[in-house]
């Protein structure tokens, strides 16, 4: 029996979560997460920056900025964690960041009101630096079991009706604005401060 179990168990070694892979973020790299879905994803793309990076991120109330440092702590990284109630206004200067990466898998962009999700994503471009890039993860199509048998977050049918992520990006000055991909239950869309 341990020798199946030992098969069966997906090794670790050398591989991370698609979600970090797509950040793209890179050692030395200043990068902002706003929200969190999954801490473990947080916490992953903190600890890329490194010691000669920055690596910030914003949550909406304490009981989730407490998971994170938890998790951040346990991957190694350095990161600081901020409460800030409907994530407006984010306390950094302009230009303080090469990366935004917004967790919104469960939701947090399309359960904001229109009027908090704009001022939300324009917050976000704000502390962009020119040419920096904006990731939003989202519920994307589900694969493997949980697209066999419905598990997992689905996207919200309205807000994709009215243009989704990719609308708010370009109605708060991203260009270009693209899904990147669509795997691994995550849709992956980017824009950018040009």
């Amino acid at each position: 029996m341990g020798k199946m179990r030992r098969f069966l168990r997906k090794s670790s070694v050398g591989s991370e979560p698609l979600a970090v892979t797509m950040s793209g973020v890179r050692l030395g790299e200043r990068a902002l997460q706003v929200g969190l879905d999954d801490p473990q994803i947080a916490a992953l793309i903190a600890a890329k920056t490194g010691m000669t990076g920055q690596a910030s991120l914003v949550v909406g109330e304490e009981a989730a900025a407490s998971l994170a440092r938890d998790a951040v702590a346990e991957a190694g990284g350095l990161g600081e964690v901020q409460v800030v109630a409907a994530f407006h206004p984010l306390p950094f200067a302009d230009d303080s960041y090469d990366l935004v990466v917004v967790h919104t898998a469960r939701g947090l962009l399309s359960s904001l009101p229109r009027d908090a999700r704009e001022r939300l994503l324009i917050e976000c471009r704000r502390v962009l630096r020119a040419g920096g890039r904006l990731l939003a993860l989202e519920a994307g199509t589900q694969t493997g079991l949980r697209g066999l048998f419905g598990g997992g977050t689905k996207p919200d049918a309205g807000y994709e009706g009215s243009g989704g992520t990719a609308a708010g990006l370009e109605a708060a000055g991203f260009r270009p604005v693209r899904t990147i991909s669509d795997r691994q239950g995550y849709r992956f869309i980017e824009g950018l401060k040009g």
